[in-house]
């Protein structure tokens, strides 16, 4: 999977890096490598599914 991130240089002299296709989903570094390490946790603890999805099974069945 793919997604686009946006890193800017914040106030303070961080990077700011986030996500636009995933709402809320934000995260900095004091390095741009920092960042990109930072945001990429950030986006796989946005996608990780709940612990009330993990017990649910999708089928397809043809009929």
């Amino acid at each position: 999977m793919n997604v686009k991130v946006v890193i800017e240089r914040g106030e303070d002299g961080y990077f700011v890096a986030h996500c636009p296709a995933l709402k809320s989903c934000w995260s900095q570094g004091k390095t741009r490598e920092e960042a990109l390490i930072n945001i990429r946790e950030a986006i796989a603890l946005y996608l990780e599914p709940e612990s009330a999805e993990v017990d649910r099974e999708v089928v397809e069945l043809a009929l």
